[in-house]
C-alpha cells in the first residue's frame, strides 16, 4: 500500500502519519512498516544525547495500523474514523532508536456493535519492542464532543 492509499484509509499527515508501507493486511490482521530518522521531530529532545522513540510514538503506530485494519469495516462516505478509547496492558520490552525500522503488528481480536478490541505488537528485528491492547469506537472526528 502507497502512502497516498494509506492517506485514504486514515486521515493522519506527515509530520504524524506514523506508517511508512503496508506489508500485509486481510480482515483481522495488518503488518506495516515503519523506519524512523534522526529528523523525526518527536525524537529532537529525547533525549539529546542517547535519542529514543518515545513510547507514546510506538503506541501510536499500533493505533494507525489498527485505523488502517478497521477502515475495511468503517464506511468512508460517513466520515467515521476509529478512534482511540483506551490502551491497556502496555509493555515495552526494548529501546527503539532513530535508523531503526520497526515492524507493527494488528490484530483484530473482537467486535461488539461499533466498538473493536485489537491487539498490536512492535518489533525490532525478531525482538518484541513493545506490545499493547487497545480498543477503537468509531466517530466523526468532526463532531464536538458532548
Amino acid at each position: 500500500m502507497t502512502a497516498q492509499q494509506i492517506e485514504a484509509a486514515i486521515p493522519h499527515r506527515p509530520p504524524m502519519r506514523l506508517i511508512d508501507e503496508i506489508v500485509s493486511s486481510d480482515e483481522n490482521r495488518i503488518v506495516c512498516l515503519k523506519t524512523f530518522s534522526s529528523s523525526d521531530f518527536f525524537v529532537q529532545g529525547h533525549f539529546p544525547d542517547y535519542p529514543l522513540v518515545p513510547g507514546v510514538i510506538q503506541c501510536e503506530c499500533c493505533l494507525q495500523a489498527g485505523a488502517v485494519l478497521l477502515s475495511r469495516h468503517t464506511p468512508a462516505d460517513q466520515g467515521l474514523v476509529p478512534v482511540a478509547t483506551r490502551m491497556d496492558g502496555v509493555k515495552f520490552k526494548k529501546m527503539v532508536r532513530p535508523g531503526d525500522t520497526i515492524r507493527i503488528e494488528v490484530t483484530l481480536v473482537d467486535r461488539v456493535a461499533t466498538a473493536f478490541y485489537l491487539t498490536g505488537k512492535v518489533w525490532l528485528g525478531d525482538r518484541l519492542a513493545a506490545r499493547l491492547d487497545f480498543a477503537c469506537s468509531v466517530a466523526n472526528p468532526r463532531e464536538a464532543a458532548t
